[in-house]
């Protein structure tokens, strides 16, 4: 398996000020990368949005891992879809344009797994990602972040274009997005409960039944895939990163509670959504493809991620 040489490389990771891409870093510089050579655009000066800033961007870069995202939970993905469809599509087809044009030798791009079908059969395996409507309320997340997928198989068909797609299953981990407002359902679980205890209230509401399956990657697992995909993996066809280890929602929080000593009652709102039914990967082709399979445990990943946040939250805005 060849590997592609990090320490002279010039790298952009867009989105590497995040919760994602500051492990990204970390793993960069473990796997030989100069952290000198590394850049990290900030959204208020570079707005991606806007061709001119990509092709600024992009000038001059050897290697590009495409992190940034606008991207939240059920809750933001009801209230700004149309947002979220606009920002992830301009944001990654001009970046990705912008690569072509400036000649960079590899292009990274970071997917979604809300980019399956809502009924894919589980395990999810890349070649079903094609078989169907994603699930309604992430769709507009999900297809504008696919679309990127086939843009770069385009580009490889016609221009002869390095560019891999990634699809990492859902994140979580210390430094996660806790806002209530965006986040995802492990950090939004943690935040709940952490705020029930320090109020004194014993019962906490969570959407849906409990019924649906998610899969997590712990993020640090997650920035060493992604590092080991872009040093070994130099093919068209998507990616999964994932742990193949399928929860329940209701399971989940049940390990929250137990791990944070939360001894309240769970008020589950039926009247809100579930999202898509079950989620869980096929994680042999990244296995196969570059060596990657996932390490840390979940209970452990997810005790982690509650002592992070019990250290940070006073410093947490809303």
């Amino acid at each position: 398996m060849k590997c592609l040489e990090l320490e002279k490389k010039r790298i952009l990771v867009t989105g590497g000020a995040g919760f994602l891409g500051n492990q990204v870093i970390e793993q960069l510089c473990k796997a030989g990368a100069n952290r000198e050579k590394i850049t990290v655009p900030r959204s208020r000066e570079c707005d991606l949005r806007v061709m001119e800033n990509c092709k600024q961007a992009a000038d001059q870069r050897d290697i590009i891992i495409h992190l940034a995202a606008h991207v939240g939970g059920i809750g933001l993905n009801r209230e700004k879809p149309a947002e979220l469809f606009y920002d992830n599509l301009m944001m990654g087809t001009q970046l990705i344009h912008a690569a072509y044009e400036a000649g960079v030798e590899k292009f990274v791009c970071v997917g979604t797994i809300c980019a399956y079908p809502k009924f894919t059969p589980v395990p999810f395996k890349e070649d079903n990602l094609w078989n169907g409507y994603p699930e309604e309320t992430n769709a507009p997340y999900g297809i504008a972040k696919k679309a990127l997928l086939v843009q770069l198989e385009a580009y490889r068909q016609q221009y002869d274009f390095n560019g891999i797609y990634l699809l990492p299953v859902n994140l979580y981990g210390p430094e996660d997005n806790f806002n209530p407002k965006s986040s995802h359902v492990i950090p939004a679980l943690i935040r709940k409960v952490h705020e029930a205890q320090m109020s004194g209230v014993t019962r906490i509401p969570v959407w849906g039944d409990g019924s649906p399956t998610r899969e997590f990657l712990y993020s640090e697992d997650a920035a060493r895939g992604i590092v080991m995909g872009t040093q070994y993996y130099n093919e068209s066809d998507p990616v999964n990163l994932g742990t193949g280890y399928e929860i329940s929602i209701r399971d989940l929080i049940d390990l929250i509670c137990e791990l944070m000593e939360f001894e309240g009652e769970i008020v589950w709102e039926t009247d809100k959504p579930n999202g898509q039914p079950r989620r869980c990967l096929d994680t042999q082709k990244a296995k196969q493809a570059f060596g990657f399979t996932a390490q840390v445990d979940f209970k452990q990943g997810l005790k982690n991620t509650v002592e992070w946040y019990r250290q940070n939250a006073p410093q947490l805005v809303a």
